[in-house]
C-alpha cells in the first residue's frame, strides 16, 4: 500500500500588517530594509478573537469545497499546533465537531513549529500504511502572532499567522516517499516562550531590552537569531543528504526544492551552500511571511498552480526544538 497526498487548501486571516504600517512602530527602520532583507512584504494576523481552530476550520472548510470531499470518509485528524486553544480539550476535538466529521474518527493534536507539516505526513503515511486510517486530514494551524512583544521588531516582521488542511489518502496526485527526521534538544531555550505551562504557570513579568533595544521576557517568544541560523547551517545540508539517500535520489534528480520559508535571506545562503540552481528552489513568503509549521503546504499549492510540481520534489522543514524533517514527494509527469 502507498500514501498519497490528495489535496492541499491553505486559509489566512483577513488582517493584513505591511511593511508600511509596521516601520511606523519602528522609524529606524525602512520598508526598503525589511523587504529586501527577509523577502517579506506583508503577513496576516489574527484578530483578538481568533484562535488556531478558527482558521483550521477555514482551511478544512475550503479543502472540503476545492476537492469535493465527502466528510463521511474522513477518518482521522491530525492537527499540528504551538498555539492551541486551550490547554485541554485537544484542538482537534474541537476541529472534528465544528466540521460535522463522524465520531468515529481519530483525532489528536501534535506540538511541532516549522518542521511540523513533514513530520504530519510522516504520522499520516504511517496511519495509511498500518492499516489504521484511508483519508487523513491534516492540519497546520498557528497563530504566532499571539505570542510576539508588540515592541519586537524582529519576530513582528518575520512571522504570519494561517492554517492548512491537506487530505493524505491511498490515492492523489503526490506519492509520500520516504523521510529523514531528526531532533536535538539542546537549542529548546533558543526560540521558546517559558512562561504560561506547567514549569512555569504564572507570567514572570521580567521584561528587558537587550543591546539592540530588542525586548527579552518569559511571557512572548524570544528567538535567538544567530544560535537559530547556525543550527539551520548546520542541520538542513546534512538534512538533505540523508532524504537524498533514503530517497536512492540524486540531488540533480530533483526537480524542485519547497523548504520551510523562515526568510529570505537564510533561504538564498542555504541554496548557494547546497549549489541548488535558482529555478529548482522555491520560495513564496512575500505576502504571508512566515507562517511556521504552514510555509510549506502553502508553498506547494502555490507551486502547484504555477504547475512547478512535477516528478521527484524535496520538502524540508527545520526550526524550533530543535526538530528538523525532509521527504520527497513523487508528483505525477
Amino acid at each position: 500500500m502507498k500514501a498519497f497526498i490528495k489535496g492541499i487548501s491553505y486559509y489566512l486571516p483577513e488582517l493584513v500588517l505591511t511593511n508600511e504600517e509596521l516601520v511606523k512602530d519602528f522609524p529606524e527602520w525602512s520598508v526598503e530594509k525589511v523587504a529586501g532583507k527577509i523577502g517579506i512584504k506583508q503577513r496576516h494576523v489574527v484578530a483578538k478573537e481568533e484562535c488556531a481552530s478558527d482558521l483550521a476550520v477555514k482551511a478544512a472548510e475550503k479543502l472540503i469545497e476545492e476537492y469535493h470531499i465527502d466528510r463521511q470518509s474522513v477518518d482521522f485528524v491530525l492537527l499540528c499546533t504551538q498555539s492551541p486553544d486551550y490547554f485541554l480539550p485537544t484542538t482537534a476535538c474541537l476541529v472534528q465537531e465544528r466540521l460535522k466529521l463522524p465520531t468515529s474518527v481519530g483525532a489528536l493534536d501534535f506540538n511541532l513549529g516549522c518542521s511540523g507539516f513533514v513530520y504530519g505526513l510522516s504520522l499520516a503515511k504511517g496511519l495509511v500504511l498500518g492499516g489504521i486510517a484511508q483519508n487523513i486530514l491534516l492540519i497546520t494551524a498557528e497563530t504566532y502572532s499571539k505570542h510576539l512583544h508588540p515592541k519586537d521588531k524582529g519576530n513582528r516582521t518575520i512571522f504570519g499567522d494561517a492554517a492548512t488542511a491537506t487530505l493524505v489518502s491511498t490515492e492523489g496526485f503526490a506519492e509520500i516517499l520516504n523521510f529523514s527526521l531528526g531532533t536535538d534538544g539542546r537549542g529548546a531555550e533558543n526560540l521558546i516562550i517559558k512562561s504560561g505551562a506547567a514549569r512555569l504557570p504564572e507570567k514572570q513579568n521580567d521584561l528587558v531590552y537587550d543591546n539592540s533595544n530588542n525586548p527579552v521576557s518569559s511571557d512572548y517568544l524570544f528567538m535567538n537569531g544567530s544560535e537559530i541560523f547556525n543550527f539551520t547551517l548546520e542541520s538542513v545540508p546534512a538534512l538533505v543528504a540523508d532524504t537524498l539517500v533514503k530517497n536512492d535520489l540524486q540531488q540533480s534528480e530533483i526537480n524542485l526544492f519547497v523548504f520551510h520559508q523562515a526568510n529570505k535571506y537564510m533561504l538564498d545562503f542555504l541554496r548557494k551552500i547546497l549549489k541548488i540552481p535558482e529555478e529548482r528552489f522555491y520560495y513564496f513568503m512575500e505576502t504571508v511571511g512566515n507562517t511556521v509549521s504552514s510555509t510549506v503546504p502553502i508553498a506547494l499549492k502555490e507551486a502547484q498552480a504555477q504547475e512547478r510540481l512535477k516528478g521527484p520534489v524535496m520538502i524540508a522543514g527545520f526550526g524550533v526544538g530543535y526538530s528538523w524533517a525532509g521527504a520527497v514527494l513523487k508528483f505525477k509527469e
